[in-house]
């Protein structure tokens, strides 16, 4: 076997051994992830978009396993994180996204129920056989946010107090100035 990660099992071969995999894996290897990430940073100019972003490294553990005595719900918990390189909405500069991901899974199919695992999320799994890192994945997909932004807002340059020229001195266009300007006009001098 090559990458334990990759090799396709059931999730009863996998419970049944205990099976631990470690995941040091790059973005890069994640195809579904890295096309998402790929498009998001294709909306900055070529100069901006980060080199290297398909090296950052996916690390963590998961450990297969049973969730009930009888051995009949298989299930996966454990960690995983990374940092990715990420456009935030709000400034539309480049920013490096934590994602961490901590499943606790019970590994079922469709035909299958499980009552009494409030602490397990139910994955249903389309096919008996899949591989470990398809879930890791899939998680971390979903984990991304729908609209990424800079958790510190000191970092954030649409947020930055009154900044009225850019790192290379030139001025910033604020589209809405004249607006705001209007604005505080007409609050220091109201029409009747």
């Amino acid at each position: 076997m090559g990458n334990p990660l990759r090799d396709s099992r059931t999730a009863a071969d996998l419970a049944s051994v205990g099976q631990v995999i470690e995941i040091a894996n790059k973005i890069g290897s994640f195809e579904s992830l890295a096309d998402i990430i790929e498009a998001d940073l294709s909306a900055l100019d070529p100069d901006k978009i980060p080199s290297g972003w398909r090296e950052s490294v996916v690390l963590g553990e998961i450990q297969f396993g049973y969730a009930d005595a009888d051995g009949r719900l298989p299930a996966v918990s454990g960690s995983a994180t990374v940092a990715v390189s990420a456009v935030c909405q709000r400034c539309l500069e480049p920013f490096q996204l934590q994602l961490t991901i901590e499943p606790k899974l019970l590994l079922l199919t469709s035909d299958e129920a499980a009552d009494g695992y409030a602490e397990f999320e139910v994955w249903e799994l389309e096919a008996e056989i899949f591989r470990p890192q398809d879930i890791i994945e899939e998680l971390l997909i979903m984990a991304l946010p729908f609209s990424a932004m800079h958790d510190n807002m000191a970092d954030c340059k649409a947020l930055s107090p009154l900044n009225t020229q850019g790192d290379s001195g030139e001025e910033l266009r604020r589209p809405f100035a004249a607006l705001r300007a209007q604005m505080t006009q007409n609050e220091k001098d109201p029409q009747d």
